[in-house]
C-alpha cells in the first residue's frame, strides 16, 4: 500500500497505474487530493472530451463501470474514469475482481471510496492492495496537524508561525480538508514567501489571537489568573464558538502532557518536544507551568477538569452557565 507523496510523486513523474483505489473512511482529503490530482494530471483538456469520465457510485453499478473502463481511447494515450461516492457500490464490489486481474493498459480507473471501509477479508481487497495503488487514509491526531500545516504551505513557498498553527487547529480540529481552505484564502491574499501570523489568521479567518483554549492554557500555566478570567469571560459571551467540551478536553490534555514532562529525564527542547508531541516553540510553556504546578497539583488538576466536565453534561449539577463553572475552576486550579 503506498503512501500519499510517493502516489503523487509517480504522477508527477507519469507513472500512472491502471487502477487507483483510495479509501477515507473519516478522512478524506487525501482522497479528494489523489483524484484531483489525476484529473488535472494525466490529460490535457483538449483529450479530457473524449476520453475522460466522471460517474456516481449512486447512479452506475460495477458492471457500468467496468464497460466503461474497457473502452479505448481516442486520439490519446489513455482513458480516465474517476468513480466518485464510489462507497454506493461496496455491495457487489467483488464483481470487479475479474477486472482488477486483468485491467485494460489504457484505462486509469479511479475508486472514491468515502466514509466507509473495505471488508479485508474479500477477495477483491486482497486483489486491490495486490495488484492496484490501494491508498486507505487515516485521519490525523491534533498534535499532527501543526507540522502537515507547515509542509503544506512549505510546497507552495509559504511558512507559518506555530501559535497561527495552534490557533488553526483549535478552531477547525483535524478537518484537513476545512484548514486547506482557509490556507488557499490566505495564500491568495499574500505574496510567495510569506510568512503567516497570528494577526493575519485573527484578521482574514476570525480567529482572535488572544482569546482562544491555547493562551488560556499558558495564562493557567504560569498563573495569569487575570489573563485566564478574561479569556473565561469571552468564552462564556461567544459559547457558539468556544464550547465548554473543547475548553475541558484541552486543558485535561494540558495538563496530562504537564505530567509526561515532569516524569522526562533529558527535558532538552528537541527531547521534550518528541515526547510531548508538541512543536519545540511551546516546550518552553510546560517548562514554566512545571515550576508552578507539582506533579501532585497537575494530578489534581485533571480530577478536577474532569469533575468540571461532568457537571457541564448536567451530572451532579443544576445546570450551571458553562462561563461559571470555567470560573469556579480556574479559582480551584490557581489558587
Amino acid at each position: 500500500m503506498k503512501d500519499f507523496k510517493s502516489i503523487i510523486s509517480d504522477i508527477d513523474q507519469r507513472k500512472f497505474a491502471p487502477i487507483y483505489f483510495l479509501v477515507g473512511e473519516k478522512e478524506t482529503f487525501f482522497v479528494d487530493l489523489i483524484a484531483e490530482k489525476i484529473e488535472a494530471t494525466v490529460l490535457t483538456e483538449d483529450e479530457k472530451a473524449f476520453n475522460q469520465s466522471i460517474l456516481y457510485g449512486k447512479e452506475v453499478t460495477i458492471d457500468d463501470v467496468i464497460g466503461q473502463a474497457k473502452q479505448y481511447p481516442m486520439m490519446s494515450d489513455y482513458r480516465v474514469i474517476i468513480v466518485r461516492e464510489a462507497q454506493s457500490l461496496l455491495k457487489n464490489i467483488d464483481t470487479l475482481s475479474s477486472y482488477v486481474e486483468h485491467p485494460q493498459q489504457n484505462t486509469i480507473l479511479v475508486f472514491c471510496v468515502k466514509y466507509k471501509k473495505m471488508d479485508g477479508r474479500q477477495k477483491v481487497t486482497k486483489l486491490l492492495k495486490k495488484s492496484a495503488v490501494y491508498f486507505e487514509t487515516k485521519p490525523m491526531y491534533d498534535n499532527q496537524v501543526p507540522q502537515w500545516i507547515s509542509e503544506t504551505l512549505s510546497t507552495s513557498g509559504y511558512t507559518i508561525a506555530p501559535k497561527a498553527s495552534e490557533m488553526l487547529v483549535e478552531f477547525l480540529g483535524n478537518n484537513l480538508s476545512h484548514i486547506h481552505k482557509e490556507l488557499e484564502k490566505l495564500q491568495n491574499i499574500l505574496s510567495k514567501g510569506s510568512k503567516i501570523t497570528p494577526e493575519l489568521v485573527e484578521e482574514n479567518i476570525g480567529i482572535s489571537k488572544d482569546f482562544n483554549n491555547f493562551e488560556l492554557t499558558k495564562a493557567i500555566g504560569i498563573k495569569d489568573e487575570m489573563k485566564a478570567q478574561r479569556i473565561v469571560a469571552y468564552f462564556a459571551q461567544n459559547s457558539k464558538n468556544h464550547p465548554i467540551i473543547l475548553t475541558m478536553t484541552q486543558l485535561n490534555s494540558f495538563f496530562n502532557k504537564l505530567l509526561r514532562y515532569h516524569a522526562l529525564k533529558d527535558k532538552s527542547q528537541y527531547v521534550a518536544s518528541a515526547a510531548l508531541g508538541v512543536n519545540p516553540f511551546f516546550v518552553k510553556d510546560y517548562s514554566f507551568a512545571a515550576q508552578n504546578y507539582s506533579m501532585k497539583k497537575a494530578s489534581q488538576a485533571i480530577a478536577l477538569i474532569r469533575e468540571v466536565d461532568m457537571k457541564s453534561k448536567g451530572v451532579n449539577s443544576n445546570q450551571i452557565p458553562p462561563g461559571d463553572l470555567l470560573k469556579e475552576l480556574l479559582v480551584k486550579l490557581m489558587r
